[in-house]
């Protein structure tokens, strides 16, 4: 069993940064493949970024390439999501999920753990 705690998300300008965190317990925490997904309000929830266990691989959704950089520290049980250049259209609700398969994947069904999500308002 994981527990996935986001935090980071808040208000901002568009073209500003911000930074998400994903906190696991466990101790298998490197064990999972991690992944980034947003949901905007009345549309599914999207994939945004994922890595592999060693933070080796990292997979991104062709509208965030080169903004948004995923990573993870596997000593601190965490994962981040570094957002650049951020865009209105970027306002979602993020979600961080884990993947105890550890194969990467875009679809959300692949993923066993979520966390409750954080907001992330980008006005223009």
């Amino acid at each position: 069993q994981v527990q996935l705690v986001e935090s980071g998300g808040g208000l901002v300008q568009a073209g500003d940064s911000l930074t998400l965190s994903c906190a696991a317990s466990g101790r298998t925490f490197s064990r999972y493949a991690m992944a980034w997904f947003r949901q905007a309000p009345g549309k599914e929830r999207k994939f945004v970024a994922a890595i592999s266990m060693s933070g080796s691989s990292t997979y991104y959704q062709d509208s965030v390439k080169g903004r948004f950089t995923i990573s993870r520290d596997n000593a601190k049980n965490t994962v981040y999501l570094q957002m650049n250049s951020l865009k209105p259209e970027d306002t979602a609700v993020y979600y961080c999920a884990a993947d105890r398969t550890a194969i990467t994947s875009a679809n959300p069904a692949a993923y066993d753990y979520w966390g409750q999500g954080t907001q992330v308002t980008v006005s223009s």
